[in-house]
């Protein structure tokens, strides 16, 4: 049985890792006292005391975890945003090809994707690597992601406090400096950071990312090229690629909410192309992705305990 402790289980991300390892046999889930949560020590003992420990902190926070681990036999699986671009890390998503795969299988420390990130770069990832899609391209994105994204401090404005404004998606990130942007950039390969549009809106759960591309853009091929590279790339069961995935013409952002999948498509014509993703903010854009991780590295079936 592998011991786990969840550093920051308080938190959404780490609440929900909870709730998937409490079903297994085979995870001891370590718990620090309360009245010691904040006990340097006492933390210091459990994190080197673990086969493996989740992350689920701020970026200081998760980088001061870090710096307290001596013992190398413990994997550290990071949801913050500190390690991503890390190349010392791997990267935690697997779908995008073996030598992603094989670095988590081999790695001590795991960098988990982010939320808005996990669906950008799934769909230009691919794209990048086929050729089809230059690396000097001037991408924009746009993301509607539910409320929970924010934490707890965010679901509390939504759920108690609401302002009359926040029925209404609101748009961030409009000094174009959001968090996720040098992800995108490093693990896609391209050179530019994109035009990025992230909106909250006022429903708990859900995501989905769209870029926009015109066929002028791509150094070969068309909107059918792309499906087959996703076809090929995306084979399931957590990412899939959907041949006909819309609802009546409609793409709902809810679609796979409380689900730990993705759903990759692509709609449009021969001259303007739109690339979505949708998935669940807390799911492979969070907790599910962390999970994830962890049955690559113990060698169990990757949807173990995944809601799919």
């Amino acid at each position: 049985m592998k011991k786990v402790f969840i550093d920051g289980k308080a938190g959404t991300t780490g609440l929900r890792i909870e709730e998937r390892l409490s079903q297994r046999d085979d995870i001891e889930i370590v718990l620090i006292p309360e009245e010691l949560r904040k006990d340097p020590k006492t933390k210091k003992e459990i994190l080197n005391s673990v086969d493996v420990a989740f992350l689920c902190l701020p970026d200081q926070a998760s980088i001061e975890s870090v710096s307290m681990i001596e013992n190398p036999n413990v994997v550290v699986i990071d949801t913050s945003t500190a390690h991503r671009t890390k190349p010392d890390w791997a990267y935690g998503f697997a779908e995008l090809g073996n030598e992603f795969e094989e670095k988590i299988k081999s790695s001590k420390r795991i960098a988990v994707p982010g939320c808005h990130a996990s669906g950008f770069i799934a769909l230009v990832y691919p794209l990048v690597k086929a050729g089809i899609l230059p690396k000097n391209a001037l991408l924009s994105a746009h993301s509607i992601t539910g409320y929970s994204g924010g934490g707890k401090k965010m679901i509390n404005e939504y759920e108690e406090n609401k302002p009359e404004l926040y029925e209404y998606p609101r748009q961030y990130g409009i000094k174009q400096i959001h968090k996720h942007l040098p992800e995108m950039k490093a693990i896609t390969g391209i050179e530019n950071e994109p035009v990025f549009s992230p909106i909250v809106a006022d429903f708990y759960s859900g995501m989905e990312v769209t870029v926009p591309l015109f066929k002028s853009q791509l150094n070969y091929g068309n909107i059918d090229t792309i499906k087959e590279i996703y076809k090929k790339t995306y084979t399931g069961p957590i990412v899939f690629y959907n041949e006909s995935g819309d609802e009546e013409g409609f793409l709902s952002a809810g679609k796979l909410s409380g689900k730990d999948s993705m759903q990759i498509e692509v709609y449009g014509n021969e001259d303007r192309i739109i690339l979505v993703s949708r998935y669940d903010n807390l799911g492979k854009g969070a907790s599910g992705a962390a999970v994830e991780c962890l049955n690559i590295v113990l060698g169990q079936d990757k949807t173990k305990t995944l809601v799919i």
